[in-house]
Formats: C-alpha cells, structure tokens, sequence
C-alpha cells in the first residue's frame, strides 16, 4: 500500500480493519470451559462504556451486567467469568500488538524524515554530506536494556507475537487461527518470580533475534551508502545490558549470576555469527575461500557449546575473514562480498561480548561496604588505610583514596555484603579478560551525592582486582532535584583530583554522567525534573569542557513521559548546542523494548530515528539556542510546577491514597521481576523506600498518570491569570525542548480517564484529594490546549492518538473489573470479621488485571 495516502488512513485500514476481523475470529473460537465468552464480553463491553458515559461507578457497571445477562450465576460463578474476561483481554492486547507490529513498515515510511536515507538525501541536498561523515566517525547511540519489571510477556508468548505478526502479513488466515488457538491457551501468569539469570536470558532474545541483525543493517547501509565501503573506525551504536549486572536494591544479583550473564552472552553471540558462517560456507564454494570457511566453523562450534572458549579471539576472527574478503576481491570479482563485509561489521559491532554489561549500585549499599571493609583491614593489622581514617574530612579521606595502593585478601572477610560487592569487582576483571574488556567496563553508582562516593568505589576497585591499571569507567547517577544541582561541583572536584584527572586521559578523556528522570519526577514532578535535568546537562557540559573532557550523558529514561520516556527521539533533537552530544545514551526497559525495538522494522526505525535526532542537533544546533526570555519563562514554569507537585506530594493522604485506593501493593505479587517492590525493610509504606516503577505504574492503573502532568496546569495558569499567557505561547513557539515536554504531557493525559474513580470523589476519606488530581488534570489540559492551538489532546499526531483509543478501549472492562475489585476488598477491609479467603479471590483479580493493562499501555511504567 503507498505511503503517499495520510499516516491516520494507513492506520485505520492496516491495523484497526484488521483487528476487527482477526478479533471476531478469535472471540468465537471454543478454547475454554466456559462457553460463552466470547460472546459475552462484548455485551461486558458496551456496559461498560454506556455505564460511564452515564456516570456509573464500576461496581454498578458490573453488578448490572450480571443482573442483565446473566442473572441465573452464583457468586463463584460470576467471578470465574470475570478472571475469563481478563484471558480473554490480555490476549485481545497480544492481537493488537501482532496486527500494530506486522503493519509497522506500512504505517511508518521507513524511508521517511529522521529515517538514515532521509538524512543522506537532506545532507547531500545541503552540501552537508562531508560533515555528515565527520559526524558519524565519532556520533554514537547507545541503547541500555533494562531489567526492570515492566515486561509481562513470557518468552513462549514472545514467540507467539512473532510468528502471529508474520501470519499477519502474508494474510494466511489457517495459521493465524492455530495461533490465535495456541495463544488462547498458552498462559500468561508466571508462577515464581523470575531469577536475575531468567530475566537476562529472555532480554537476550531481542539480541539474537531482532538487534543483532537490525544493528547489522543499519551499519551496513552507513558503510556502504555514506562511506562507500570505506573502513569506518566507529561503530556508531551499540548496546548496553544491565539484567544480572544490575545489583541496586536486587539482593538476588550475585557475583556468580553476573559471570554467568557474560558467559551467556558470549555464547549468544557465537551462535549468531555460526549461524552467518555456515550461511557463508553455502556461498563460498570456490577454491581458496573455501577451507578458510570450513577453519572458521570448526573454531566457532567448540565455543558455542564452552569445550574449548580459547580457540580463537576477536582479532583472528576478523583477521580471517578480512583474509577471505581478500581473496574474493583478488581472485573470485568480488562475488559476495557484501555477506562478508556484512559480518565483519558485525564483528566490529558485537566482538565476543554482544553487549555492554553494566555493573550498578547504590552509593549508601557501597558505604557500609567499604566502612566494614575498612574496619576488618585495621582490625587485622593491615596499614593500607591509617589507623585514624574514620576520623577524618571527607577531603582528606579523598586524598587518601586517590593514591590508595596494596592488594587485599578477601579471605578475611566474613560479611555476606561485603564479599558479594568485593567479589564482584574480581568478576568485571575475569569478564574483561574472558570477553574483552567492553564487555564489562562501566560502574554506575546511583544516588551519587558526593566525590567521596565515586573514590570509595576506585578504591575498592583497585585494592581488589584493578591494581595498577583501572580499565572501567565510573559513572556517578544523580538522581534528586538536590542531587542534580550539586552534580556540576562534585565533577569539578573529580576534574582537578590529579589521580582521577589522570585516569580520564587514559580512557580518552571520556567522562560518563548518568541523570535519573524517574527518580527526578517521583522527587520533583514532571517540568522540574526535566528541566532540572536541563539545567544540570548545560552546567555539567560547561564545567567539562572546561577541563578539556567529553561528558557522556547517560539517560535512565523509562517507558513513560513520566519517566522521561515519550518522544524520545524529539527529545534528542531539541537539546541545542549547550549540552555536549556526541553520544546519545538512554535505558529502554519493559514493554517499551517490545513496543519499540521488538520487531526487525521497529528497532531499525526508531535507531535510525535516535541516531538522527542527534544528528539533526549537531546539524542545526546553533538554531536551537533557547534564548534568554525563554529560559527566564521555563524557569519560573519548573519552578511554581515543582511547588504545586511538592504541595501535592506532602498531602497527609499522600501516601495512604496510593496505598489503599490504588495497585501499588499488588506490583510485588505478579510474579514480573526479580526486584522487590521497595527498597525499605520497614512494614509502614515510606515516600522514599517507594520504587519508580510500581509509583508511576499505579497511578497509570488508576488512569490518573499524574506523573506525567501534576503541575503544568497549575504553572500555566499563573500566566493566564496575570495576562501573560502569550510569554508562553512565545516559549512554546520558540523552543523545541518545551515543546516536546508540552507533547509528551499531552501523552499522559490522552491515557487519563478520570470516569472510571470518579466514584473516589464520594469517599468521606479520599473524596477531597482526588478532586484535587480531578482539578489540576482538568486545568492542565485546558491550558495546554489553549497553549497548543489545538481542539483535542494529541491532535497533531492522529495515528498514534488512534492506536491509544483502541488499546484504552480493549482495556477498558479489564480496569472496570480491576476497580471493582478493588472496592469490594476496600469494603470487606472495613467489616469486623473480614472473610480472608473471598478477600483473596478479589487480591488475585486486582493483580491479573494488571497485566493486560500495562501491556496494552505500552509506555506504563
């Protein structure tokens, strides 16, 4: 189908025409005990949406429903009719994502603005494409794989999705309806919570099976299409994996799971590129090519299966296959050189490590490390440290830990924690020499405050394993509002500590900073922590520039605007010429790298789409300057958003509204993620302990998404009331980095729906705070339609705003049923002698509903 015709018309007959047929085909298939429910969703359906279009609350939804259709069920019966419903959703959400995925080439013009081609035409058209070249020798995108718990889909569902997604696109309806069978009865929920090493090796399924040959195709096309085949140093993207490196706050993340990732992933690895030998070997048949084909396949199985790890390294790898490039250009014309070349820049790519494994703590677990490790070492006589350190300033302790030298035993030490977190800076060192040493060479510390926190880590990093060559990278995350502010001074300080200054020049003068949104947001809601972030990006760039270093700015975006998720790629590409950019590097996690980099055409869309974004910035940077008007209004904007998110934030129902009118506490019981839900151990719920991800998840469960809006409406309403409105009007016109939040926070509240608790508006404890959340939603959307010019939410994006209706559609019975549920237990809660055991009927509906939720939200949590 031509992609001349609008994005919204491609959409409506490429995705929703055929979620409507594939759907009636799927609801009439006899794949469970209970007939009848594919006829009877549709009718829960329409109750539904009748019922809040009338103002009904759920539990009057529901209770209608039955006495409707189906008076003659028994309470039991009801209720496995409601647990059918939800199968039956979670599985609506998979066709959906099917249809969405194989119609993606179609919708989106892979040839379109942002796209590599586009950009190679526009450069060109310019007289650009020289400095296009400059750029890309040293332009990198990084794209991190998170383990956070956001992805419900098991693995045998994954595959589902892919072969339902091919079916799909060859229209070949007998496969499609044995799948649709096949995922009827496939289940979703997971029994046990997954270990670390489980969540790794389902990740390292998007490696092998869509990012090793998306990462493939798109430096092969900038090879040979914008460098024309000359050898290009740079591998442009590549790709960073923190499950089972990734120990803050998951206690189940052990030395000997993050050794035995690595080896997994080298593994992986070998396996594709056997895979591309013996697609070779079919090839090159001819004489002189042909042995040295069959000597690469008898060194790569004996790695594959870990008989003989050591039968070649990286560098003979590439050096045979550069001997048979070789050989085909002198003696065979060059006949299919480009399989060749392909593989050679994967090898450049991937080495024998595939991915970048991040090793990550937090600063306060890394303290009482290295205290208790201090304390045993002067307890047994040892005189690395001098007998007074504890008593000593944070400077000269500093001092002390720029020179430190000796070598420590961890023999003496008897400490559960201490040993894991000693023992895991041996594993980077074994990982380095086993897999090369990008394959583990960066140390994040999140909630970094201080310089003393990055030196408490060099010091243990070098008395355990790194002596007299450090070759890791160390990346403080600053995290809080209070923590971005103080970044720029504690980076100076590492800037002028001659020991660290030295070091930097070593690792090329390459500085990485992490900048956390999602804890950023939880701590100063939305405009705040993004331009908090803003702000800190431009003075640490200033601050390292000054010292002659290329900062690296690391993003912990999550999937959501309210983690600084949304447009990611707009983002990007609105920043200006104040903040360095010669790398773009962000975490994707959860259903976010299924719903963007889950298929082949998704993941070679929106890299390409990364890679431009900060191209286009380099490119037209200078134009992009806010000027001094601008920043004075965004300033005051983030400010006055920050006070109303604080005020709101410090609420005494605050706490306890999340705690008992929302999911937050079922996010432990599904089962997703091996990370506990909270980092305290305390049993009261405590702001801080509360993690981001359960935190923004349940309010998108409530579709109240007040992360992604608590604030705008009141900051654009001072303009409003004091006759200013057009100062912002201004900033929106004239500056892209607002403009993009404007649209993101259009996303949050496209995703809203205050209809469905707008029964919570009655209830004599929570009634006043929810028509506080009611009020500023109805303000900021107002205002930013006033703001935007536009008559509707997301009006400028009719596709995307499309696929949002659909999804919220197919979820809406399931949140009904997850509301109504939840007000029975709330009720139950309150009788004397509450029934344990029916309470526990309703607990199981509150969590199997959130799966279906969050899947279908793509960008939830």
């Amino acid at each position: 189908m031509s992609t001349q015709q609008p994005k919204l018309t491609r959409f409506k007959q490429n995705v929703l025409s055929k979620y409507h047929i594939y759907n009636s085909i799927f609801m009439t298939l006899p794949f469970d005990t209970i007939s009848k429910t594919g006829v009877l969703l549709p009718l829960f359906h329409e109750t539904c949406e009748k019922g809040f279009k009338n103002g009904d609350n759920p539990t009057t939804i529901v209770e209608t429903f039955f006495k409707k259709y189906q008076g003659r069920r028994n309470e039991e019966s009801q209720l496995n009719l409601l647990f059918r419903f939800i199968q039956y959703i979670e599985r609506q959400v998979v066709l959906f994502d099917a249809i969405e995925d194989a119609a993606f080439p179609i919708v989106n013009n892979m040839d379109g603005i942002g796209t590599l081609r586009s950009l190679k035409g526009s450069a060109r058209a310019e007289n650009k494409l020289e400095e296009l070249k400059k750029y890309l020798r040293e332009f990198k995108v990084r794209i991190v794989l998170t383990a956070h718990p956001t992805q419900f889909y098991p693995g045998e569902v994954l595959g589902i999705i892919t072969d339902l997604s091919e079916a799909i696109e060859e229209n070949d309806l007998l496969k499609i309806n044995d799948l649709l069978a096949q995922l009827g009865k496939t289940p979703f929920f997971k029994h046990h919570k997954p270990s670390p090493y489980d969540e790794a090796v389902s990740l390292m399924w998007y490696l092998q099976n869509v990012f090793y040959h998306s990462f493939g195709k798109i430096y092969d096309y900038i090879q040979q299409n914008i460098f024309e085949d000359e050898v290009l140093e740079n591998e442009v993207i590549n790709i960073g994996f923190w499950p089972g490196g990734d120990r803050d706050g998951n206690p189940f993340v052990t030395p000997e799971i993050t050794l035995k990732v690595a080896q997994r992933l080298k593994e992986s690895i070998l396996r594709n590129y056997y895979k591309d030998v013996r697609r070779l070997k079919r090839r090159l048949t001819f004489r002189g090519v042909e042995d040295k084909v069959s000597e690469l396949e008898s060194k790569i199985i004996p790695m594959c299966e870990g008989k003989n790890p050591k039968a070649m390294d990286v560098q003979e790898f590439k050096s045979i296959l550069q001997n048979i490039k070789q050989t085909l250009i002198k003696e065979h014309q060059s006949l299919y050189i480009d399989q060749v070349n392909s593989l050679i820049n994967k090898v450049h790519l991937f080495g024998f490590h595939f991915a970048n494994l991040d090793i990550r703590q937090d600063s306060r677990a890394h303290a009482k490390v290295f205290n208790d490790m201090v304390d045993k070492l002067l307890e047994t006589g040892s005189d690395i440290f001098p007998k007074n350190y504890h008593d000593l300033t944070e400077q000269e302790q500093v001092k002390i830990l720029s020179n430190i030298k000796g070598k420590i035993d961890l023999s003496i030490f008897e400490d559960e924690d201490v040993l894991k977190t000693l023992e895991t800076m041996k594993v980077i060192k074994a990982i380095q020499e086993e897999n090369g040493e990008r394959a583990a060479n960066r140390y994040i510390i999140s909630n970094n405050q201080t310089t003393l926190n990055v030196m408490q880590l060099w010091a243990m990093l070098k008395l355990v394993a790194f002596h007299d060559d450090l070759t890791v990278d160390i990346g403080p995350l600053f995290e809080t509002i209070e923590d971005l502010e103080n970044a720029p001074a504690v980076m100076e300080e590492l800037y002028t500590n001659p020991q660290y200054a030295a070091h930097l020049k070593k690792r090329g003068n390459k500085q990485t900073i992490m900048l956390g949104f999602s804890d950023g947001t939880k701590d100063g809601g939305y405009l705040m922590a993004n331009w908090g972030i803003f702000k800190a990006k431009e003075r640490l760039t200033e601050v390292s520039r000054k010292y002659d270093v290329t900062v690296i700015f690391f993003d912990g975006r999550g999937g959501p605007p309210a983690r600084g998720g949304g447009k990611t790629h707009q983002f990007y590409a609105s920043l200006g010429p104040t903040i360095e950019d010669k790398e773009v590097q962000l975490t994707i996690q959860g259903q976010t790298i299924s719903s963007n980099f889950g298929t082949l055409d998704s993941s070679q869309y929106n890299l390409e789409q990364l890679i431009s974004s900060g191209i286009q910035n380099k490119l037209h940077g200078e134009s992009l300057a806010m000027s001094q008007e601008h920043i004075e209004v965004m300033d005051d904007l983030a400010k006055r958003s920050y006070k109303a998110y604080s005020d709101f934030k410090g609420h005494p129902k605050f706490v306890p509204y999340l705690e008992r009118m929302s999911t937050l506490k079922y996010y432990a019981k599904t089962n997703i993620g091996s990370r506990p839900s909270k980092r305290g151990k305390s049993s009261e719920l405590v702001f801080e302990d509360l993690r981001a991800i359960p935190f923004v998840g349940s309010w998108s469960q409530l579709k109240q998404n007040v992360p992604g809006f608590y604030g705008v409406g009141t900051a654009l309403k001072h303009y409003e009331d004091a006759g200013e409105f057009d100062k912002v009007v201004e900033l929106y016109k004239g500056s892209s980095f607002f403009k993009t939040l404007i649209e993101n926070s259009m996303m949050s509240l496209s995703k809203s729906f205050f209809d469905l608790t707008k029964y919570m508006a009655d209830d004599p404890e929570f009634g006043e705070f929810w028509k506080i959340i009611y009020e500023e939603s109805e303000t900021s959307k107002r205002l930013i339609l006033k703001l935007t010019g536009y008559s509707e939410l997301m009006q400028e994006e009719p596709s995307g705003k499309a696929s949002i209706a659909i999804r919220e559609s197919i979820v809406l019975p399931l949140l009904t049923i997850q509301q109504y549920a939840l007000k029975k237990i709330q009720e139950m809660q309150k009788e004397g002698e509450p029934d344990k055991e029916k309470i526990e009927v309703f607990e199981k509906l509150v969590t199997r509903s959130l799966f279906g939720n969050i899947n279908a939200s793509r960008n939830s949590a």
